[in-house]
């Protein structure tokens, strides 16, 4: 009887989840192009860029973020490949930018010796092209063939053009992908193997390639011989080689959902073997003929069983698995790096950075660990590692610290010397960062940064903007200045609002990986609530604490950190005056069939299937706003190029919420694809409204 009331229950919840769609009134706003939704989009941004600009801050922030996103003193990060740092840059004189590189040895002394190998401006004007560089993947160790994808106004999908590095040009007749959401991997200098629109039913229902092939110079695209097809229901089959000792190894990994993966070996008889990782794996790279993998989930495996949140190695000819570092309960690990004999990891510990350098005992098989000695309670960054060497490239920041670059010399018994800085964007002088710790709804302890002026922090109730994303494993970590920067980043935090006397506050909700693989699975489908309690903890914190109050707090998310916003301003309005709402998931019952979101089920759950879109309509922003309510004057933006996140989402929030009479902030740019900019002057523009919104919905005129 219990089963059958279950059953008739989830039936009627269905059939209103289907009524709901067609009842939407909105739905025209996802027609990206049409003259109807766009000529809408025009009118919103009028009346809103002309609102905000009057902000009379406006105009120095504009310049404020010029100034740190163009600046020359930013640090040129870039990864060593064959003897040579390979570096992309974007300032005011290239605002599409620079493909470059340097001698090691220059890079090295603090004076790289820039070669251009291509400029992006240059190359848009001769063709006349709105040109956003995208990937660039090239052959190893040589570093001379490249593929470089161009994308048409910074959409996700993109060409791939062949490029000689030796050249310095486009290989006329060479490798050519036409534009889709393509995987490209280098073979050998006349192979590739590619995942791509091949034609009909050749893509995933999320948009991305069902087929690897194997592309050999001179041959056509439709000559290509198949690797590996995956299903349509798959999120994607994507091609993957991998070097060691000059051997290549060649992969395809078979996405069953966004997080789900099975790795195939290509053989020399055109085979593929199935390796024996557990689906919750990520391949890192190749190590004396053993596979190294980051574990998101416990695998046992010949009567061993290895932790979640490890390193493990699996020998290929032996069949054999080995511990290479696992992560302590406060510890996650970020990143991984393979050097030509050594195996770099970068970790957090209370999300604060360290690395160390991992050999292997070849009699024992067991792999020892050398802590590298970086600068403490700050941001560790893995920049470059491999590339023929076992030295490696590490920045170092914090809120309040600029970007250092530290090279990690393996021939100098592992040596650690800082060889560049940034000079400091704004006077920190006086500004605190501190760590504190809320009490979440189920009682789980959440870290949370605060950065702010010390005598503000003493007389409370101030300004205060939030930050978090809590998602797809992505920690939120306190960095100083990243590309693309974002507005929560220290530096432009420091100058656009710090040292206005507002406090940034910087959120580690659970579903991303502060704690490693379980931050995020404690936030996954039905959980999803429990992100958003996070932050709803720290809010309260913040206000129970003198920080600031309802009326001066505002809150900013993006993407996932947009459905977060969303949740904030139907669940809890009370606690806020501001909501900064971008390229945001809005609309979660249609989410899976707006260009990539089906690939996202994994992380959300599929609203079709109707026990779960019972747990996602009791957050579904869209579904959820309603009239007569105390909801803030909020700001959304997006991208008309965005086509990943579909624009519809944040248009036809605005629009419901314009029926029900609240009035909204709205700013669409017509390219820039998910990152809503298309290059550093679009990204100074948009990050100055959003400072120009915040202040002129929580601070003082004078302000």
């Amino acid at each position: 009887m219990i089963r059958f009331l279950f059953c008739a229950a989830a039936a009627s919840l269905a059939a209103n989840s289907a009524s709901l769609a067609q009842d939407d009134p909105f739905l025209w706003l996802e027609e990206v192009e049409s003259e109807k939704a766009l000529d809408w989009v025009k009118a919103q941004n009028a009346r809103s860029q002309a609102e905000l600009e009057a902000d009379p801050r406006f105009d120095a922030m504009l310049e404020e973020a010029l100034s740190v996103l163009t600046s020359q003193a930013r640090l040129p990060l870039g990864e060593i490949q064959n003897g040579a740092v390979y570096n992309f840059w974007q300032d005011d004189d290239h605002v599409r930018g620079l493909w470059r590189r340097a001698s090691v040895e220059s890079y090295r002394a603090g004076e790289p010796d820039w070669e251009i190998l291509i400029d992006f401006d240059a190359l848009a004007a001769r063709e006349d092209r709105n040109w956003v560089r995208g990937a660039t993947v090239c052959l190893s160790p040589a570093y001379v063939h490249c593929m470089v994808e161009l994308s048409d106004g910074g959409k996700d999908a993109g060409l791939w053009r062949e490029f000689n590095t030796q050249t310095k040009e486009f290989v006329e007749g060479g490798f050519f992908i036409p534009e889709a959401k393509s995987g490209v991997a280098w073979v050998d200098s006349d192979t590739l193997l590619v995942g791509t629109d091949w034609g009909e039913n050749s893509l995933t229902s999320s948009g991305y390639a069902r087929e690897v092939r194997r592309v050999r110079r001179g041959d056509g695209l439709d000559e290509a011989q198949t690797v590996l097809r995956v299903n349509e229901d798959d999120v994607a089959a994507t091609p993957v080689v991998y070097r060691d000792g000059g051997a290549p190894y060649e992969f395809v990994q078979r996405g069953q959902s966004f997080f789900e993966r099975e790795f195939f070996l290509a053989q020399d008889d055109g085979n593929t073997t199935k390796l024996p990782l557990p689906l919750n794996a990520d391949i890192q790279g190749m190590l004396d003929g053993r596979v190294i993998f980051f574990l998101r989930e416990v695998w046992n495996f010949k009567e061993e069983t290895y932790p979640q949140g490890a390193v493990v190695a699996y020998d290929l000819e032996n069949e054999r698995a080995e511990l290479v570092m696992s992560a302590a309960d406060n510890e996650s690990i970020e990143s991984v790096g393979i050097g030509k004999s050594s195996i770099i990891i970068q970790y957090l510990d209370d999300v604060s950075g360290a690395a160390v350098r991992l050999m292997r005992d070849p009699e024992q098989g067991t792999w020892n660990a050398a802590p590298i000695p970086l600068p403490e309670n700050g941001v560790v960054s893995l920049v470059s590692s491999g590339g023929g060497t076992d030295d490696a490239l590490f920045s170092f920041e914090s809120l309040t610290t600029p970007d250092s670059l530290y090279f990690v010399d393996a021939g100098k018994d592992g040596e650690v010397r800082k060889i560049m800085d940034t000079p400091p964007f704004y006077d920190a002088t006086g500004v605190v960062v501190e760590q504190r710790f809320a009490t979440s709804a189920d009682g789980t302890k959440v870290p949370y940064y605060i950065m702010a002026q010390d005598s503000v922090l003493k007389e409370g109730d101030a300004p205060t903007v939030q930050y978090a994303y809590g998602g797809f494993l992505s920690a939120t970590l306190p960095v100083y200045y990243s590309d693309p920067s974002r507005p929560q980043h220290g530096a432009l935090a420091g100058l656009m609002w710090v040292k206005r006397g507002g406090v940034l506050v910087l959120s580690n909700i659970r579903g991303g990986s502060e704690y490693g693989p379980r931050w995020h699975q404690a936030a996954l489908k039905e959980n999803r609530q429990r992100a958003f309690n996070d932050f709803i903890a720290i809010s309260e914190d913040l206000i129970e604490t003198g920080v600031t109050s309802p009326e001066k707090l505002g809150a900013i998310g993006r993407s996932n950190g947009g459905l977060l916003m969303g949740a904030l301003l139907t669940q809890r309005p009370d606690l806020y005056a501001a909501l900064d709402i971008g390229v945001p998931l809005f609309d979660m019952q249609r989410y899976n069939k707006l260009l990539a979101g089906a690939s996202w089920m994994g992380e959300y759950g599929n609203p079709d299937i109707p026990e779960e879109w019972a747990y996602i309509s009791e957050y579904s922003p869209y579904q959820k706003l309603e009239a007569d309510k105390n909801y803030p004057k909020v700001l959304f933006y997006t991208s008309t190029k965005d086509d990943r996140v579909h624009p519809g989402h944040a248009r036809k929030a605005a629009a419901k919420m314009d029926a029900l009479g609240y009035d909204f902030f709205y700013y669409e740019n017509i390219e820039g694809g998910h990152g809503g900019t298309a290059n550093q002057d679009q990204l100074a523009y948009r990050t100055a409204l959003e400072y120009a919104y915040f202040a002129t919905m929580l601070m003082e005129a004078d302000q």
